[in-house]
């Protein structure tokens, strides 16, 4: 790998000095305020230094990850090697008639948000999802029967190797917390949606809406992932760990939430070590009472912290 000065000083020169730290600690950028620290953490502010920075890392060969607001990943206490790449600084939005095209650090609230003000329907059931446009095309984020598949016309990406692409949606293959994007190794850049035009009453109230059911049933005064696992097929996961007597089950500071069992709360100064390890007996316990098994559907990254010497 190419030496650690040379590193900063093409990254600072891809995205100005003020936009790159050393040795960040990832907690600070995570929804469950977990997290070890990233070698290099990079915010660029345009599309054409976020595909600089791709291309920079393919050719020297330095890992890379890209982050949008933290809110469906765990990163290990170990950290990460390499180039956290955030994405919060690519926050511009753009509407012409029934499209929104945003980039993909906007939180998806906000452009739900942006959605009600310029009058257009179809991003209600993303009113109270805790994700980046980008995290939320990775998974094809949904709730209260909307995905977004329902909602997308095309994503700008860059691939694995610096360069640009345009998806149409098709090419997405958009299903149920799933798309081509992880599995070609693609970063979210911008994305722009199809909606209609609607009243704007009837959509806030729809909105206003979900977000009563939403703070009514889930554990928002914690820090959290949000939904840990997918739902299994015939089933809902909350249910299941709920009917296995999990709820209020800790590990450290991360406990199974009684207020909704679908959700870890950071507690009490949850490590992620806590947080993965609750995770298990979860899914342990699940598969022993029900023989069903549940799917992480939080992202687990990073690296195992360093054991003490004893």
């Amino acid at each position: 790998m190419t030496d650690r000065n040379i590193i900063l000083n093409k990254l600072q020169e891809i995205v100005a000095e003020e936009n790159v730290l050393t040795d960040e600690p990832l907690h600070n950028y995570t929804m469950t305020r977990l997290g070890g620290v990233a070698d290099y953490f990079v915010t660029p502010t345009t599309i054409a230094a976020a595909q600089q920075l791709v291309a920079f890392a393919a050719e020297e060969r330095i890992p890379l990850m890209s982050l949008g607001n933290g809110s469906n990943v765990i990163v290990k206490d170990g950290g990460i090697r390499g180039i956290v790449m955030s994405l919060k600084k690519l926050n511009e939005l753009t509407v012409e008639g029934d499209r929104m095209t945003v980039q993909s650090g906007i939180d998806i609230r906000d452009a739900s948000k942006a959605a009600l003000q310029n009058c257009l329907t179809g991003l209600e059931f993303a009113c109270g999802i805790p994700g980046s446009i980008g995290g939320a095309l990775v998974m094809n984020a949904g709730a209260y029967g909307g995905e977004i598949k329902d909602v997308i016309d095309s994503v700008v990406v860059v691939s694995e190797e610096g360069e640009l692409v345009t998806l149409l949606k098709d090419d997405l293959q958009l299903g149920y917390r799933t798309s081509v994007i992880p599995k070609k190794k693609y970063t979210v850049l911008q994305a722009t949606f199809q909606l209609q035009k609607g009243d704007y009453d009837s959509i806030k109230s729809v909105m206003d809406d979900l977000t009563q059911r939403r703070e009514e049933k889930q554990p928002l005064e914690y820090p959290s992932c949000g939904s840990v696992f997918k739902r299994p097929p015939g089933y809902f996961a909350g249910k299941l760990i709920q009917d296995s007597g999990l709820q209020g089950t800790r590990v450290g500071g991360a406990e199974v939430s009684r207020k909704h069992a679908g959700f870890i709360v950071n507690k009490d100064g949850a490590t992620a070590t806590d947080y993965i390890s609750l995770i298990k007996i979860v899914q342990r316990t699940v598969k022993e009472t029900f023989g069903v098994e549940l799917e992480t559907e939080v992202k687990i990254v990073g690296e195992d912290p360093i054991p003490a010497e004893r």
